[in-house]
């Protein structure tokens, strides 16, 4: 495939940026009422509710490996990945409000039926889109500075996309009225903007007449083991997800637990939302710095000190065993300032790696492969992240409690609440620094700033 002239456009920079209001309203707004949609709507019991909300990430995992696979055969051939995004874009809020379109009168296990179907059907509409969508910067400019400048105003706006969706989604739902009627008008209108902001994608993306198929090129003769093969043989890659994994765990544990301390530790439910505002929010303000330190250091190097930022906040959130209090939000703060570089650095290496990969195999098209299983890898960490919180919950001896009725919990069960928000993820992102010693890349040596 051809690739497009490095420089990007302030409208193709934009257009791909939007595409986080999809991607971060899509992994905000179920994740924040759709289980209680479930048990306290629909009246679905809490284990089977567990299951309706999994399975979805579930499905991740096996199908994004092979739409990755099946959207690098259609770029081969036509020479776009805009069918693929075209798809997701206008599928996912059909099935987004009919996932909160469960009609008055059936029964619970209709219910349950209803939403799991619908939720699945969203799920595999949001990787038709997803997939294609992370493989595309490597395809919009060859430039190594001009992939940190898109991925830094892409993942600025997923931060705001999801602090509207995180606010904005319960508030419609009580504007129509709460209960099934919210429920769907907060479907229909979060549902649209999702595709909106996924069609400013499919609008950006190079078409046919721009990026032709190579004759020479035979990916669409390659299976899907061939695909899989590839990026198992690219040792870049291998570095990059291990890190990128283990941080997205790190992040699931963080936001599992953020609960449970301003329950137990800060003494108030509501202080989870200042809790996940800090951590998000300061996206927006150092996305500039990020980029600097590229230049500076390389995108390598500037990754190093994202998550060193993480690590060290996560090591001094430790304090909370021995004076929780306010001080525990400056710290979130600085974590989520390693945060927002671990999310633009890893996403604006990953077009690098798989450059290199194409260049290194006579240009063979292969960015879905290497985006399906990134965003499968992804999906593990961050779905593990909770199960991970509730086994050590369950092992330092929590007790759960009725709504509005907490225990008073035992010193083990509030030391097992601070390993799991703080000194788990610290480990974890610090086995994600050994990892990254191991990335090694062209693009990297060649910027003559390599760490």
């Amino acid at each position: 495939m051809t690739m497009a002239p490095a420089r990007l456009s302030r409208s193709t920079v934009t257009g791909y940026s939007l595409g986080s209001v999809g991607t971060g309203g899509y992994a905000t707004l179920p994740g924040l009422v759709l289980a209680y949609y479930l048990t306290d709507t629909l009246g679905v019991a809490a284990a089977v509710a567990s299951v309706v909300v999994f399975a979805p990430k579930a499905l991740d995992v096996l199908i994004n490996p092979y739409i990755g696979f099946r959207s690098d055969a259609d770029a081969a051939r036509t020479g776009t990945r805009r069918r693929f995004l075209l798809l997701g874009a206008l599928g996912l809020p059909v099935f987004f409000a009919l996932t909160f379109a469960v009609p008055s009168g059936v029964s619970t296990l209709a219910g349950s039926l209803w939403v799991t179907t619908a939720f699945v059907c969203a799920a595999i509409a949001f990787s038709l889109f997803q997939v294609p969508y992370i493989a595309l910067p490597a395809e919009l400019t060859d430039d190594y500075h001009e992939r940190s400048r898109l991925m830094s105003w892409r993942v600025a706006l997923l931060a705001v996309a999801i602090l509207l969706f995180g606010a904005g989604g319960p508030a419609l739902r009580e504007l129509g009225g709460g209960g099934r009627p919210g429920y769907l008008l907060m479907g229909v209108v979060a549902g649209l903007a999702l595709g909106l902001g996924m069609l400013a994608v499919w609008r950006i993306a190079p078409r046919t007449n721009d990026v032709g198929p190579d004759p020479s090129d035979a990916s669409s003769g390659h299976t899907m083991a061939d695909s899989l093969a590839a990026v198992r043989s690219s040792g870049p890659f291998r570095f990059l997800l291990g890190a990128f994994m283990l941080q997205a765990l790190a992040t699931g544990c963080m936001l599992g637990a953020a609960q449970y301390v301003a329950t137990y530790l800060l003494e108030s439910e509501g202080a989870v939302s200042i809790l996940f505002v800090a951590l998000v929010a300061p996206a927006l303000a150092v996305m500039p710095m990020w980029i600097r330190l590229v230049r500076a250091w390389g995108k390598r190097g500037a990754y190093f000190l994202a998550s060193g930022l993480f690590l060290a906040s996560s090591v001094a959130m430790l304090g909370l065993l021995a004076s929780p209090g306010p001080w525990v939000y400056a710290m979130v703060a600085l974590a989520g300032t390693g945060y927002a570089g671990m999310q633009m650095l890893p996403m604006s290496m990953l077009p690098d790696v798989i450059s290199d990969h194409q260049n290194a195999t006579t240009g063979s098209v292969r960015a879905g492969a290497f985006s399906g299983v990134w965003t499968a890898a992804e999906t593990v960490g961050l779905a593990l992240g909770p199960a991970v919180v509730l086994m050590i919950l369950a092992a330092t001896g929590f007790v759960s409690s009725t709504a509005g009725n907490h225990v008073t919990q035992s010193a083990g069960a509030i030391f097992g609440v601070v390993i799991a928000f703080a000194a788990v993820p610290a480990v974890l992102v610090a086995a994600s620094m050994v990892a990254l010693r191991g990335y090694r890349l062209a693009a990297e040596e060649r910027s003559g700033r390599n760490q």
